[in-house]
């Protein structure tokens, strides 16, 4: 078993291209808000509100989700819904515009891994935790559910975080313009910094 102080912590998610240190949240459009403008007013009231069943979660608690992946990841994530709406329609999740915070920051706070697994047997294990639970099931070939490459965390409820533990995520430069066009100095000045994702995968 490691044990790691924070610096031995981060060094070792340095050195690894799979994994990141940090959490990251998604946004889209919303209340006739588009997604730079839905993250404009999230920094603003300095809080992520929960989704409900609308928003894929079990159960009738309210959770926040975040993906447990690196830069370039989440933005293989982003294309990959991108393509399966044009193929096979469906609803808008979420887009390349959002905010990454620490790992351990929102551990602290109570956020936790999703536990993958099928529902049936999830309804009788995991019945206290429902919001944690994600449905996986590879038993039937033709209709394969599988949301792994998310590797989702939720913290249940809403979720107030620190100005000063924040890099915004934009899609690219017309969401950074606007972005940059529209935020106020203090949140520039408070939060840690911004990172486009279409370079990533030009």
């Amino acid at each position: 078993m490691n044990n790691y102080d924070g610096i031995k912590w981060l060094n070792r998610h340095k050195n690894r291209n799979d994994i990141s240190a940090y959490l990251t949240h998604l946004t889209k459009p919303q209340n006739n808000l588009d997604a730079v403008e839905v993250l404009i007013k999230i920094l603003k009231e300095r809080r992520l509100l929960g989704s409900g069943r609308n928003g894929f979660i079990k159960g009738t608690e309210r959770a926040v989700c975040f993906q447990d992946a690196p830069v370039n990841g989440i933005a293989q994530n982003i294309l990959h819904e991108e393509n399966m709406r044009e193929e096979f329609g469906g609803k808008v999740r979420y887009q390349g515009v959002g905010l990454m915070l620490p790992k351990p920051y929102v551990f602290k706070q109570g956020g936790r891994p999703v536990i993958y697994e099928d529902k049936d047997i999830a309804s009788k294990l995991f019945s206290d935790v429902n919001w944690r639970v994600v449905t996986m099931n590879f038993n039937d070939r033709n209709n394969i559910i599988d949301w792994s490459h998310e590797r989702e965390w939720r913290i249940k409820g809403d979720f107030e975080f620190d100005l000063s533990k924040v890099y915004v995520v934009l899609s690219g430069g017309t969401a950074y313009r606007k972005f940059m066009e529209n935020v106020s100095e203090e949140i520039l000045q408070e939060i840690l910094g911004v990172v486009t994702l279409d370079v990533i995968i030009a």
